[in-house]
């Protein structure tokens, strides 16, 4: 059995594990690559297989950095089954329109305000090639095993994070292989704790906060205090959010202070389109998370949920203070770049990043304290308080991942950490190591594996 790691390792980005077995060839995930250029340049490259010569995917959940190349790929041949659950499918395709608008966007921005170096920009696949990719999901059940041929199984287990995410265990050649995903906190506020594996010949473990644990400090107070200083200086607060699961997390919190009467009477605005379908997407699989369709209908309406774009020019010019929360979650594009454009210059915004900021991205630049950003090719200097509230991470912390791997008895022979920048992964295998006595590897990529 071969397993190649094309990509995902030593990034947490463009996440597509490769293995062959007996003649049968599978992705583990087909993500998009984000961040600083070399990586994004990776997404014009072509695969080092050919995705023809593909049988199936396995998707773990709809996440752009899980899913976002699929596109591409089917586009340069793939035509065979995509299997995951039924959130998955269905944030997947609002993901994947969502993305493919954008890019359509952003390459007729680069080619109106002539800041792109090729002669003309081209979206690096459309709405159009994205909506190629939904007749081929297959939907499978949590828990239940699905042949995916002869001789080859898979069970998709919870694995929290964000509605539908599932870790895969694989069965073939008389090996179990479990794929873990990303893996959810064990208390997050709206999803439940991932389920743990319990036997695993090898597994491939995500390592996004392999060296951190999460900070004790309450969220929900961090909010409170971020949102009334800003508003007793008339300032707005930015809140840039991934589109599913941290746009509800952050609503949910919000709705929690607001009966509590802990913040003023500020505008609460949630201006994502993607965000505000995937509202929908909750309330229709309510089995996948701790909210019930009551609690959903109450927290919405306290919110102004904005989709037209002239809206969101209304909103941007309306000086009052306000509460917006809008995507991209590292304010790699999406209508959050409208409003930094307006306010990341004036010392009274205040901008609160609330989860993981990839190497290259504008949030882990404004995080490390940056003077100025660029934004559809202008520069713009760098004013607003610049916040961080770490404890609504949708990612497990290094003691979250050691604890999902200790019910595997007998322990596996050796656990591959992926997903992760090449610090915290091997900060990782060492804990790893040391509390459970596995042994770990970290990959590089492009590496071939055989098992």
């Amino acid at each position: 059995m071969k397993i190649k790691f094309i990509g995902g390792a030593g990034t947490v980005t463009g996440s597509k594990t490769f293995i062959e077995s007996n003649g049968v060839r599978m992705l583990i995930d087909c993500g998009l690559f984000q961040g600083i250029k070399p990586l994004r340049e990776l997404n014009w490259e072509p695969l080092p297989v050919s995705p023809s010569s593909i049988d199936f995917v396995l998707l773990t959940h709809g996440h752009l950095d899980h899913c976002g190349w699929l596109p591409r790929f089917v586009n340069q041949g793939f035509s065979g089954k995509i299997y995951c659950t039924s959130p998955t499918a269905s944030i997947t395709k609002l993901i994947l329109l969502d993305s493919g608008k954008i890019q359509e966007e952003e390459a007729e921005k680069a080619n109106k305000g002539n800041y792109t170096k090729h002669n003309l920009a081209e979206p690096l696949y459309d709405v159009a090639q994205a909506e190629k990719v939904f007749p081929l999901f297959r939907i499978i059940k949590e828990n239940d095993e699905t042949a995916l041929d002869r001789e080859i199984t898979a069970v998709f287990r919870n694995a929290g994070h964000i509605i539908g995410a599932c870790s895969i265990e694989l069965n073939l050649e008389n090996k179990t292989l479990v794929f873990s995903g990303d893996i959810g906190r064990d208390n997050d506020v709206l999803m439940y704790a991932p389920t743990k594996p319990k036997k695993a010949d090898y597994v491939f473990l995500e390592s996004t906060y392999g060296n951190r644990i999460h900070s004790e400090e309450d969220p929900k107070l961090l909010l409170e205090t971020f949102i009334n200083d800003a508003y007793h200086n008339n300032g707005t607060i930015l809140i840039p959010s991934f589109a599913v699961e941290r746009v509800q997390t952050l609503m949910y919190l919000l709705w929690q202070l607001k009966k509590e009467k802990k913040i003023p009477n500020i505008p609460l605005i949630i201006d994502t389109p993607m965000g505000i379908s995937v509202l929908e997407v909750f309330q229709n699989n309510a089995s996948w998370h701790k909210l019930n369709p009551q609690e959903c209908e109450e927290m919405c309406k306290i919110f102004t949920l904005i989709s037209n774009y002239k809206d969101t020019i209304d909103t941007i010019y309306n000086p009052k203070s306000k509460v917006v929360i809008a995507a991209s979650g590292m304010i790699t594009g999406g209508r959050i770049l409208n409003y930094m454009e307006q306010y990341i210059g004036k010392p009274e915004t205040s901008v609160i990043i609330v989860g993981y900021q990839a190497e290259g991205t504008r949030g882990r630049k404004l995080l490390e304290g940056a003077d100025e950003i660029k934004i559809y090719g202008k520069y713009y200097q760098v004013k607003a308080k610049i916040l961080e509230i770490e404890g609504l991470s949708a990612h497990g912390d290094q003691n979250d991942l050691i604890n999902w791997l200790s019910d595997l008895s007998p322990k596996p022979q050796k656990v591959f950490l992926v997903h992760g920048e090449n610090q915290p992964a091997d900060e990782l295998r060492i804990k790893i190591r040391e509390k459970l006595g596995i042994e770990c590897s970290v990959p590089l990529m492009g590496q071939e594996i055989e098992l």
